[in-house]
């Protein structure tokens, strides 16, 4: 197998730095000229002040400002974060061992770095609180919905736990608040086509080949509320609310089906009332079977008065 070169910077904020490959075929008079034209939404002078201060690099060490362009080399540097507001959430730890760590995700926060999501993001989070540098997700979470997700820590077994999520060897079970309708018969089997394009928000169900499945159970029911139990058989995006909405029973807090709200990054009110309840396994390494419980609940359920106001400002935390 063979060996992933390291990169000569080391992480910062728990992150890798960013590497680029220089063309082959290219012609430009020096390493500032090719990144200027190759790092566009990067101010020129923002690329000469990393350059002065040594903070783009290749295996030989520091380059700067008359660096020549050598075809065929690699860099390395770390990118400008974006400003985050701290998401004030809590990541419990349900289990943790030398090889996997199971979190018990809050809403709001995305699993892993993306857009204007960085430092602020439960994979980072994570790296720098519990100084795991190395830890990766086995699988995602919506930042919107709450749950477990699996970390694999010790680099060796990334791949056998991704796998076993990519090939759906794994049993979930989500938990969801939504409206009820009378009449309509449990559980229900849902099947259809979901695709997600690419700078859309939303996902969408269009005809075409079945990629999607769920199992809905009516777990209880209060006046006009009832709690649901989702089995998804496999893992598209956005499928449980897809297939909620299509129901008629559109998860409470839904941004995004039946119709796509406006709202602030930093409004903690009235979270989508889905959580990924829990996880059972065969553990690839040891072949013990596995099962991990949310320690979570869905506020729509437990204190819909609460959850219908919402709060007037974010619990504070040391985040």
């Amino acid at each position: 197998m063979r060996r992933r070169q390291q990169p000569p910077l080391p992480k910062r904020y728990g992150l890798d730095p960013a590497r680029l490959r220089l063309p082959e075929d290219g012609d430009w008079a020096s390493l500032r000229e090719h990144l200027i034209q190759r790092l566009p939404r990067v101010e020129p002078a923002r690329i000469e002040e990393m350059l002065r201060a040594g903070e783009i690099v290749d295996l030989d060490g520091p380059l700067g400002l008359d660096s020549p362009y050598i075809p065929g080399g690699a860099i390395w540097f770390h990118r400008d974060l974006p400003d985050e507001r701290p998401v004030p959430f809590d990541i419990p730890i349900v289990y943790r061992d030398d090889t996997i760590l199971v979190a018990d995700k809050p809403h709001f926060l995305a699993t892993i770095p993306r857009g204007s999501h960085v430092l602020q993001t439960a994979l980072v989070r994570l790296r720098r609180e519990l100084g795991l540098p190395d830890l990766i997700p086995a699988h995602r979470l919506d930042r919107a919905t709450a749950g477990l997700v699996l970390f694999v820590i010790d680099p060796a077994y990334r791949g056998a736990y991704q796998t076993m999520f990519q090939r759906q060897q794994v049993r979930k079970e989500y938990e969801a608040v939504a409206g009820h309708r009378p009449g309509l018969a449990f559980p229900v089997a849902l099947e259809s086509r979901i695709i997600k394009e690419k700078h859309v928000l939303a996902a969408q169900e269009v005809p075409g080949p079945i990629n999607a499945r769920t199992r809905i159970e009516l777990i209880e029911q209060r006046d006009e509320l009832a709690r649901y139990r989702l089995h998804p058989a496999t893992g598209r995006t956005h499928q449980l609310r897809l297939h909620m909405n299509s129901l008629g029973l559109p998860i409470l807090g839904d941004d995004f089906y039946p119709v796509i709200t406006d709202k602030q990054l930093d409004d903690y009110r009235r979270p989508l009332q889905l959580l990924a309840a829990t996880l059972e396994f065969t553990d690839p390494r040891t072949g013990e079977l596995r099962r991990f419980d949310t320690g979570r609940s869905l506020q729509a359920w437990t204190d819909p008065h609460g959850w219908a106001a919402g709060p007037a400002e974010p619990p504070a935390t040391d985040h």
